[in-house]
C-alpha cells in the first residue's frame, strides 16, 4: 500500500498540537531517558516503540475505564486505548527530530459486525526513502506487533472480506472524529461507542 502525506511538507510531521505535546516536560523527560540508552534514530525509535507498546497498558486489556488522549497524560497515566498510546508515540518520536504521523485501519469483528477505527503510527528515519507503519497497541495472545520497517508486523492485518481496510493516508494531526471522541468521553466505554467507524 502506498502511503500519501495529507500534507506535503515533512515539517508537519514534527509539529506540536494540543494532542501531541512534545515539548511537555513529561515527553522530554521520557524522550531524554530512552535517547540515552540508544544513541541512534534507528535504535531511538525501536526502544520508543517497544515503550509504549510494553510499559504503558492499553486500557481495553487492563480494564481502567480513564481516557486520556494527550500524549503527556497518557505518559503519566501510563494507559490508553490504541489512539491515545498512537498519540504518545508520536510525541516520542517528534521530541527527538523523527517525523511521525498518525494513520488508521477499518476492524470489525470476526463476523465483520461492529466496525472501529484503529489508531496506528507512521514512522520516517533520517534519510529513509519511506514511511513505515507501527501499532504500539500492545501485545496479548493472538497479538503480536513488532517493530519492523521492511516487513509490517501490525497486530490486526486487514481483512477485505470482512470490509476491514487499511487507510492510506498519513495524519499530522489525529483525525478530528477520533479526537472529538476521546476528548468528550467521560470512560473507557462510552469512548468505544463515541469512535467513528469509519474515515
Amino acid at each position: 500500500m502506498q502511503l500519501i502525506q495529507q500534507i506535503p511538507e515533512i515539517h508537519a510531521y514534527l509539529a506540536s498540537s494540543e494532542a501531541i505535546d512534545h515539548w511537555h516536560p513529561v515527553v522530554q523527560e521520557t524522550s531524554d531517558t530512552l535517547w540515552s540508552s540508544s544513541g541512534d534514530a534507528y535504535s531511538y525509535a525501536k526502544t520508543a516503540f517497544e515503550f509504549v507498546r510494553d510499559t504503558l497498558a492499553h486500557s481495553g486489556d487492563s480494564g481502567d475505564p480513564r481516557v486520556t488522549w494527550r500524549a503527556s497524560d497518557v505518559l503519566t497515566a501510563r494507559n490508553g486505548i490504541c489512539h491515545a498510546k498512537s498519540h504518545a508515540l508520536v510525541a516520542l518520536l517528534r521530541a527527538q527530530g523523527i517525523p511521525g504521523a498518525l494513520c488508521y485501519q477499518r476492524l470489525t469483528e470476526d463476523d465483520g459486525t461492529n466496525p472501529v477505527v484503529h489508531g496506528l503510527v507512521a514512522l520516517r528515519l533520517p534519510g529513509a526513502a519511506r514511511w513505515s507503519r507501527l501499532d504500539p497497541r500492545g501485545n496479548k495472545p493472538g497479538v503480536d506487533a513488532r517493530f519492523d520497517l521492511d516487513r509490517e508486523r501490525l497486530a490486526f492485518p486487514v481483512r477485505p472480506e470482512l470490509g476491514e481496510t487499511d487507510y492510506p493516508e498519513l495524519y499530522a494531526a489525529p483525525h478530528p472524529a477520533v479526537l472529538r471522541a476521546l476528548q468528550e468521553s467521560a470512560d473507557r466505554p462510552r469512548s468505544w461507542r463515541s469512535l467513528p467507524t469509519s474515515l
